[in-house]
């Protein structure tokens, strides 16, 4: 009776220990799995990446921003207080990661704020970008200056 108890339990421990191990090689598998996953759906070379960041950080209160590429919708934001509060202290927000084929396209964002001076602003700028083999990586910094506070959008590509 003793010798099946003993044997009992050395095999719920050594079921533990499979139970533990297969778990980890799940997980390894997993992360392998995932991994492979943004390999092939975002590949490197044609990755284009578009940042948003304010220049006068007081003058427009952002409502939303909506992008579109060779006049495709990508990407529509509408902002919370906290994230406006963020990019006024000179936070940097991801709008759109992508893949797109080398060449010539359009990147159109329309932009809805209120300006310093209370009123409602609209802009929608057009940008033309030749995508190079690599990561494209495009910084939209939105800027706006007194009396008026007209939105002025400008594009940069980063290194």
């Amino acid at each position: 009776m003793m010798a099946a108890l003993a044997f009992g339990s050395v095999s719920a421990l050594s079921l533990d220990d499979e139970i533990n191990r297969l778990t980890a090689d799940v997980t390894r598998h997993s992360a392998s799995v995932h991994a492979l996953e943004q390999r092939l759906l975002h590949p490197v070379d044609t990755r284009v990446s578009v940042f948003l960041t304010l220049g006068n950080r007081q003058a427009l209160n952002l409502d939303s921003v909506e992008l579109f590429i060779n006049d495709q919708p990508v990407a529509s934001h509408l902002y919370s207080a906290t994230e406006r509060t963020s990019l006024e202290q000179g936070g940097v927000q991801q709008l759109f990661v992508g893949n797109m084929a080398d060449g010539n396209h359009q990147l159109k964002t329309v932009i809805n704020a209120r300006a310093a001076n209370k009123r409602f602003v609209r802009r929608e700028v057009v940008h033309r970008f030749d995508k190079r083999p690599g990561t494209l990586r495009l910084q939209m910094n939105i800027d706006a200056r007194a009396p008026d506070y007209e939105p002025e959008v400008t594009f940069q590509e980063w290194k």
